[in-house]
C-alpha cells in the first residue's frame, strides 16, 4: 500500500497492543465528521491530518476560527512548497488580499451565490430578518452579480444612488430580477422604499464601513483562483482568529469562502469524465464550522465528493446545527468521529453507536479518547475504539515569515493602494452613470427610428419628452460649427429653425376678450371658462362646441410641448 495514500490521525488498543492507523484518501471522499467538548484533543486531530496532506503534496484548505492552528501550520511547510501557500489573514491591515466572491459568476451558479449570502446574512442577523429585507436583498444581489466587477459595496449604493442603480439594472437579463426593479420597486412610493433600504443598508454597512472587510471584498478582482489552487494542490491556510477579526466578520468571510470553494469544485463538472478522474482531490478542513455553515452546506455535503472536495468538519455540539445540516451530515458522512461530548448529544450518538458503546461511554471519554465508525475500503466499519496520536513535532525549519511576505507580494496591495481604487469607485463620474436624457451631447443623439434596443432600459422608462423650455436652456455645442464645415449650410439651418420656432409661436391658444385676443396659459384658460360659465347658464350645443374646441387648444397645446428629435439633431449640430 502506498503510505501518502493513507492518512493516519489515531491508535487502536486492542489487547494492549497500540498500533497507528488513517484513513485511505478514496473513504476520505465520503467526508469526516468529528465533534467533541473543547480541550479534548479535536485540534491536535485537524493539525496531524493537515501537516500529513501537506508533506504528501496534496491539496488542501483550512478554514481555522482560532488562529493558532493556522499559524502552526505554516511552520510546517517544507521549503518545496513555499510558493504553494496562499495565507489569508483579513487582520494584515495593511496588506489586504482580495476576495470577491461575486467575480464572474455564471448564470447557473448566480442563485447559489445569493442564497450562500443570503443564508450568511440571516445567520448572522436572525433576529431583525424579515421576509421583506430578504426579498429585497436578494434581488440586488442577483442584480449585481449580472453586472461587471460587482462587489458587496454595490448593495447600498443601489439602493441610494439611483442613477447606479439604473445603471445595473440596464445590464440585467433575467427577467423575473428584471420585472422587480422595473414593474415593483420603481413604483414603491419614497417613504417605503427608505425604510426597506435603511433596513438593509443598515445591515450590510457594518461590514461595508470596516476598512478589515471593505478592503478584501471591495476588490472587483479576485487576487487568487481557488478552482487553480484546487487543480493544482495547492494550499490555502484561512486565519478567521475571531480576537483579531471580530464574530460576525468571520462568519462573513468564512460562508463566502466555503461558498466559493463549492462553487469551484461544481466547476470541474464542466470537463470531461476521463479529466475529472484524473484531477488530484482537494482537502477541505473547517474547524468550529457551524460558525460559517448555513443551509445551503447541506447541498455543499451531498455534491462535494463528486468534484473530489474532500469535507473535514469539526465543531463542539450537535444543536450548534440547524436541522438541515445536521440532517445532511449524519446523512452523507462516511467517518464519524466522537470525543467526550454533552447528554444531550450523547443520546443522539447512541444511535449511531449501539450496542457496542452507550450515551454513559460517550459521556466519560477521557483526554484524546475516541470512538468511531469510519470508511474502510468504501465500506462503514462497525463502531470501535481508539486514541489520537500525539502532535507532530517540526523539527524542521520554520518558513512562516517568509511564506507571510511572499503572499503579500503575490496576493495583496497595500493599504493605501486599495483604499485609493475603492475611493475612486465610489467617485465614479457621473456621465459614465447619467441616463441617456440627461447627457445630450452632439455626438450622443441617435434617432428612435434607427435605434432598437432588445429591451427598455431601466433609465428609457423614466425619460419624458424635451420641452422648449429645456432646450432653451441647453447650451449648444462649441464644436459643432467644426464638423459643420459649410458656413452657408449652418445658416440656413438656423433660418429653418427659427421659422418653425415661429410657426409654433403663432399658434400657441388665444382667448377673445373684450375684442382683443391675448395668449392664455392652460390654467387661466381654465378659470375664464369657469367665469363664463358662473356668469351665464349655457344650453348643451354650447356645452359640447366648447368641449370640442378645448380637445383642439389641448392638441396644439401637445404640439408644442414637444420638439421632434430631428431639429434637436440641427439645433446641436449649428454653433448658435
Amino acid at each position: 500500500m502506498d503510505n501518502s495514500s493513507v492518512n493516519y490521525f489515531a491508535e487502536t488498543d486492542f489487547r494492549g497492543k497500540r498500533k497507528p492507523f488513517g484513513i485511505k484518501s478514496e473513504d476520505r471522499n465520503r467526508h469526516i465528521y468529528v465533534i467533541g467538548k473543547t480541550g479534548m484533543g479535536k485540534s491536535t486531530l485537524l493539525e496531524n491530518m493537515i501537516i500529513q496532506d501537506i508533506k504528501n503534496g496534496a491539496g488542501v484548505g483550512f478554514i481555522d476560527p482560532h488562529g493558532k492552528s493556522a499559524e502552526t501550520m505554516l511552520s510546517f511547510v517544507p521549503p518545496e512548497r513555499v510558493e504553494d501557500v496562499v495565507y489569508f489573514a483579513p487582520f494584515d491591515l495593511g496588506w489586504p488580499i482580495a476576495f470577491n466572491v461575486m467575480e464572474d459568476v455564471g448564470p447557473e451558479e448566480r442563485h447559489l451565490v445569493a442564497n450562500g449570502l443570503m443564508s450568511t446574512f440571516k445567520k448572522i442577523w436572525p433576529d431583525v430578518w424579515s421576509a421583506r429585507m430578504e426579498y429585497i436583498l436578494g434581488n440586488t444581489i442577483l442584480a449585481l452579480l449580472e453586472y461587471p466587477d460587482s462587489t458587496l459595496l454595490g448593495v447600498n449604493r443601489m439602493l441610494s444612488d439611483k442613477k447606479y442603480r439604473e445603471k445595473v439594472v440596464d445590464n440585467v437579463s433575467d427577467p423575473t430580477v428584471r420585472s422587480f426593479w422595473l414593474d415593483e420597486f420603481a413604483k414603491y412610493n419614497e417613504r417605503y422604499m427608505q425604510e426597506a433600504g435603511d433596513a438593509i443598508k443598515n445591515k450590510i454597512g457594518q461590514f461595508t464601513s470596516n476598512p478589515l472587510i471593505r478592503n478584501i471584498v471591495g476588490q472587483p478582482k479576485s487576487t487568487f483562483d481557488v478552482r487553480q489552487l484546487m487543480d493544482e494542490k495547492k494550499i490555502l491556510i484561512i486565519n478567521l482568529s475571531k480576537g483579531k477579526v471580530g464574530e460576525q466578520n468571520a462568519s462573513l468571510l468564512g460562508g463566502m469562502m466555503i461558498t466559493k470553494i463549492y462553487l469551484s469544485a461544481m466547476s470541474r463538472a464542466n470537463v470531461s469524465n476521463s479529466i475529472l478522474r484524473n484531477l488530484p482531490p482537494f482537502y477541505f478542513y473547517v474547524d468550529e464550522f457551524q460558525s460559517f455553515v448555513n443551509d445551503s452546506f447541506a447541498d455543499i455535503l451531498s455534491e462535494a465528493r463528486k468534484y473530489k472536495l474532500s469535507l473535514t468538519i469539526a465543531h463542539q455540539y450537535i444543536e450548534q446545527m440547524p436541522e438541515t445540516v445536521s440532517n445532511a451530515v449524519f446523512g452523507n458522512v462516511g467517518t464519524i468521529v466522537t470525543f467526550r461530548v454533552g447528554p444531550f448529544d450523547a443520546e443522539i450518538l447512541e444511535k449511531i453507536f449501539f450496542p457496542t458503546f452507550t450515551k454513559e461511554d460517550l459521556v466519560n471519554l477521557g483526554f484524546a479518547q475516541i470512538y468511531l465508525t469510519m470508511m474502510i475500503d468504501g465500506v462503514g466499519s462497525p463502531p470501535f475504539s481508539a486514541v489520537t496520536l500525539p502532535p507532530i513535532v517540526n523539527l524542521g525549519e520554520s518558513f512562516e515569515e517568509q511564506i507571510i511576505s511572499l503572499c503579500r507580494k503575490k496576493y495583496a496591495k497595500s493599504r493605501q493602494e486599495v483604499e485609493e481604487l475603492i475611493k475612486n469607485w465610489y467617485k465614479t463620474s457621473e456621465t459614465a452613470q447619467l441616463p441617456i436624457k440627461e447627457k445630450f451631447s452632439h455626438t450622443e443623439v441617435t434617432s428612435k427610428k434607427t435605434r432598437q434596443p432588445s429591451r427598455p432600459s431601466f433609465s428609457e422608462s423614466r425619460k419624458e419628452s424635451l420641452s422648449l423650455k429645456d432646450l432653451k436652456g441647453k447650451s449648444l455645442s462649441k464644436t459643432a460649427d467644426k464638423k459643420a464645415g459649410d458656413p452657408q449650410k449652418r445658416q440656413e439651418l438656423k433660418n429653418a429653425l427659427l421659422e418653425i420656432m415661429s410657426e409654433r409661436k403663432e399658434k400657441i391658444p388665444t382667448i377673445k376678450s373684450n375684442n382683443f385676443e391675448t395668449p392664455t396659459s392652460p390654467s387661466k384658460k381654465f378659470e375664464s371658462k369657469q367665469a363664463d360659465k358662473a356668469s351665464s347658464p349655457q344650453n348643451d350645443i354650447g356645452v359640447k362646441e366648447d368641449k370640442s374646441e378645448e380637445k383642439q387648444e389641448e392638441k396644439k397645446r401637445q404640439d408644442k410641448k414637444e420638439i421632434s428629435e430631428e431639429i434637436l439633431r440641427k439645433i446641436l449640430e449649428v454653433d448658435e
